[in-house]
């Protein structure tokens, strides 16, 4: 008898990472994509599945297993909660949604129903995200005390959809890109309990995060120069009791140091499809790695944080 195939939507195609997805399709047998919902229905005509004008008629006639969301921010939460209760796990990119009222209800749904959500967070599969993760693992660093992370984009203004450049749909900067580093510090940390705050404006904000006992500091904004040789130049520095790694992600590469090694290029191991491995979870019918409590935390911290730029840098305490 062959194996069952995991029935995959798409549900919101306004967002490119949706790409993240459906890239698996070709490199695997058992998932397969049954439908799309979106207002532009060219995707799931050149896909050659049923288009649909909303995520509500997609999940009644297709009852898929999972749903990939990769929608205008400001729609995702009720298609994330809605696809939760109609029975389907969630594999969505990021912002999960753009309001701690929509995330609520996310977890109310997910409570209810037991399926999972999973973010596509895509740094964490870097190779060299895996190696700095390593040197923690090991002991290299010593204890992680510091972190300092830095996001620019391109905003590419005169490519962006409307809904992009809209307050109302965008939601924020900080809600929108912090959350890969928030999440990372979150992995990288082990960390429980903490407080953020943050300052900034339209286009850029400055996050501040206490998990546990480690400090970090978040910067993220769309003002990379357009002349600039890439989209941002992502960075992160690790600060341990025994030495430092900076990862430097648009440039494939992470440097070390300790008090008894000089400044050293850490091998960087092959790195992670961003989507794989939550499709694998899915089929073998298991949590995802990134969770659905770790998906849902970063997400409110992010949210929490960006509630904190608007509102004077008031500081929220966040706990697991």
């Amino acid at each position: 008898m062959p194996a069952p195939v995991l029935r995959l939507a798409v549900a919101g195609a306004a967002h490119p990472h949706v790409s993240y997805v459906l890239d698996e399709l070709a490199l695997r047998t058992d998932v397969q994509l049954v439908g799309v919902s979106d207002p532009d229905p060219s995707l799931a005509r050149s896909l050659g599945v049923p288009a649909y004008r909303d995520h509500l008629s997609l999940l009644a006639a297709e009852r898929p297993d999972v749903v990939a969301v990769a929608g205008i921010y400001s729609e995702r939460g009720a298609v994330v909660a809605d696809s939760l209760r109609a029975g389907a796990h969630v594999l969505a990119d990021k912002p999960l949604c753009t309001k701690l009222s929509s995330l609520d209800d996310i977890a109310r749904a997910q409570d209810e129903t037991g399926r999972s959500v999973s973010l596509l967070l895509e740094k964490r599969g870097h190779p060299g995200t895996l190696a700095a993760r390593s040197l923690l693992a090991e002991g290299t660093l010593g204890a992680l005390t510091l972190v300092a992370a830095s996001a620019p984009h391109k905003l590419n203004r005169d490519s962006r959809p409307s809904w992009f450049l809209d307050p109302g749909t965008y939601g924020g900067v900080i809600g929108d890109l912090a959350v890969h580093d928030i999440d990372l510090v979150l992995w990288l940390s082990g960390a429980l309990e903490g407080t953020v705050s943050a300052v900034g404006g339209r286009w850029h904000g400055a996050v501040l995060l206490r998990a546990g006992d480690v400090a970090a500091t978040i910067e993220v904004s769309w003002l990379t120069p357009a002349s600039a040789p890439w989209h941002g130049d992502y960075r992160m520095r690790l600060t341990g009791t025994s030495g430092t790694a900076d990862l430097l992600w648009s440039r494939e590469e992470l440097v070390a140091e300790t008090h008894d090694r000089p400044l050293w290029s850490v091998a960087l191991p092959g790195g992670e499809r961003p989507a794989a491995a939550a499709l694998d979870a899915f089929v073998a019918g298991v949590e995802p790695p990134i969770s659905t409590a770790a998906s849902l935390l970063a997400t409110r911290i992010a949210l929490l944080a960006q509630d904190s730029a608007d509102n004077s840098g008031v500081v929220h305490r966040w706990a697991a």
